[in-house]
Parts: structure tokens; C-alpha cells; sequence
């Protein structure tokens, strides 16, 4: 049986590519979550004023990949102490956010911050907050990175980062 994970560490496009990449990820959907705006679109959500971040909802297989390994994963994956940012990316839809599902999942994501508060030198600003409601975001934003190859940010934001974390481009590597 799969499980569901929801998480923003700036933009979509970059985690989607992380976790596309990880064994016992079946899917990521990038969209919309932890806003107030009903039905938001792309551009709505770059005004900052829907309340949403960009985020992924992920679904694994708990046999393969546990919520814990999904959370060290995220850590990684981008600079958690920077508030309402990432690199040149700025608004509160960039924010750090792990969006739980259940209670079990909030106190890992809490613990797992704690856990992971050691690797910065700042302290770490993720929100973690219950998912309210999820909104995938458009067609063209889904898979950005694998649709996208010559898209400067593509090449570079998104490629740095998964060889930075020891993924190339097309899977895991050893």
C-alpha cells in the first residue's frame, strides 16, 4: 500500500527532479498547498498573496522508502534556514514547508527537524503544518526538468543540485 507525502523547499521543478530519481518513489506531482486561494494558478501563486508555497506531493512504497528517508532526503535537497527563499527564488512560495497527513507523519517531520537542525549553522524555518488541501499545478510544470533538458534553469539550478546530491540526470548513481 503507498503512502503520500506533501513538501516545498522552493521551487517544484527542483525537488520533482530529487525525487523522480529516488527508488521507491512512484510518482510526484508538483502543485499548490498551505494557502488560503481555492484553485490557485502559477500566477496568482507568484504575487504572494494566495498564502501557497510550491510544493510536491510525493507518492512511495513504505516497503521500498520510509517518510523518514523521504524527510532526510528534503533536508538535503535544499537550504532550510533561509525564510521565504531559495537561491534567487523569493516570496513566500518558496518557503520550507512539510505539509502532514496524519499525526504519525507530523511528529516524524518534527523529530526529523530536530534530527537535521545539526548540519546548519542557522536554525532551521520549516513550517510544518497539517495539508489542508493539495492543487496540482499545470500540465506544463509537471516533469519540468526530463520535458525542459535545454532550459537554462534546468541546466543551472536543477542539474547542479542533483549532481551535488549524487544524482545525475537520468537516475540514481552509484
Amino acid at each position: 500500500m503507498s503512502e503520500v507525502a506533501t513538501i516545498g523547499g522552493g521551487c517544484f521543478w527542483c525537488l520533482e527532479a530529487v525525487y523522480l530519481r529516488i527508488p521507491g518513489i512512484q510518482s510526484v506531482v508538483s502543485g499548490y498547498a498551505g494557502g488560503k486561494t481555492d484553485n490557485p494558478t502559477y500566477k496568482e501563486i507568484c504575487t504572494g498573496t494566495t498564502g501557497h508555497a510550491e510544493v510536491i506531493q510525493i507518492t512511495f512504497d513504505p516497503k521500498q522508502i520510509s517518510f523518514n528517508q523521504v524527510l532526510d532526503i528534503f533536508w538535503h535537497a535544499h537550504d532550510p534556514t533561509t525564510l521565504n527563499r531559495q537561491g534567487n527564488d523569493v516570496g513566500t512560495q518558496y518557503r520550507s514547508i512539510i505539509l502532514f497527513h496524519n499525526e504519525e507523519q507530523k511528529s516524524i517531520a518534527e523529530k526529523s527537524k530536530q534530527e537535521f537542525s545539526y548540519l546548519y549553522p542557522k536554525p532551521i524555518v520549516t513550517e510544518i503544518t497539517e495539508l489542508r488541501t493539495f492543487y496540482p499545478a499545470e500540465s506544463y510544470h509537471q516533469n519540468y526538468f526530463e520535458n525542459n533538458p535545454n532550459n537554462p534553469y534546468c541546466n543551472f539550478i536543477i542539474l547542479p543540485k542533483l549532481q551535488k546530491l549524487g544524482l545525475d540526470g537520468k537516475g540514481i548513481t552509484s
